[in-house]
């Protein structure tokens, strides 16, 4: 009986591996990334004066030396937008799902009140000019079916196809992963990956939370990096790093303690406090 329950929990375990575990490292691709403090959203201002995703906010990333995150969606005429929420709702006056309204009305917004507006990603590649490293979240939900991901990992694709400097994407959704693995495997993707506790604030079934949480659709996009948020690492999340995974933090504050989390992961993405552009401490 011994034997079985053997033969059981091996199978489980290679399985469990199977699942989770990340794409082959090429450091080449990881290379430029490598110890990099990258702005979230851009260089913007907590009381958004200078709004995040805005083109002055990127500016401002660039005139710093940092790298980039920052979102990208489509509209309902399949504009590429820089925005992070899936709503209107908390940077505009407007109301209601981005991929609902058109360009026209979504580039006339006003973000958090200012005088600046929602830019198309070709804007903000033509303002970024390859001068900085980016890292390009594709927005997902669980609703969008494989064709609209198709046509939006490629027209995010396409669009970078004249961009001068490193890139990489990552997504929450390991679909997207899965496709951007298959359209450009060239190309440094990342899995973003959350809290159990977080994605079940978002309504995630406790199982979906589980295996999002704990990286079991790997297998999908088998990514280069996991990108993991400030919480205590779970197994699945250290079981990446310990396959050498490349490891990235988002987002980190000014009230956490930034010389640990250097001296932990490769890359750092920050927000509302202006580091060293490279991480000035070594592991």
């Amino acid at each position: 009986m011994w034997i079985w329950i053997l033969v059981a929990v091996l199978v489980l375990a290679a399985l469990v591996l199977y699942m989770v575990a990340p794409g082959a490292r090429r450091p080449e691709l990881r290379a430029p990334f490598l110890r990099s403090n990258c702005a979230h959203r851009g260089l913007f201002a907590k009381d958004q004066s200078i709004p995040e995703n805005s083109l002055p906010a990127f500016a401002a990333a660039v005139q710093g030396g940092y790298g980039i995150e920052l979102d990208v969606q489509f509209t309902s005429d399949r504009k590429l937008v820089v925005f992070h929420d899936d709503t209107l709702d908390r940077m505009t006056t407007c109301k209601g799902w981005v991929r609902d309204y058109d360009w026209q009305t979504v580039g006339t917004l006003s973000l958090a009140g200012t005088e600046y507006n929602p830019p198309l990603f070709s804007q903000v590649l033509e303002t970024v000019g390859g001068r900085v490293p980016l890292i390009v979240e594709i927005k997902s939900r669980q609703e969008y079916d494989g064709a609209y991901l198709d046509d939006l990992c490629r027209a995010t694709l396409h669009a970078l196809e004249g961009y001068g400097g490193p890139y990489c994407i990552e997504s929450f959704d390991p679909r997207v992963v899965q496709r951007i693995r298959r359209m450009a495997p060239g190309v440094l993707r990342g899995q973003l990956v959350d809290s159990y506790l977080s994605n079940r604030e978002e309504g995630a079934h406790p199982l979906h939370a589980y295996l999002l949480s704990h990286c079991f659709g790997n297998f999908l996009g088998r990514p280069d990096f996991i990108a993991w948020c400030p919480e205590k690492e779970n197994w699945g999340v250290a079981l990446c790093r310990l396959l050498g995974a490349m490891m990235v933090q988002w987002t980190i504050l000014p009230d956490h303690d930034n010389v640990a989390r250097q001296r932990r992961y490769d890359t750092l993405i920050f927000q509302w406090y202006t580091p060293d552009p490279v991480m000035t401490y070594v592991k």
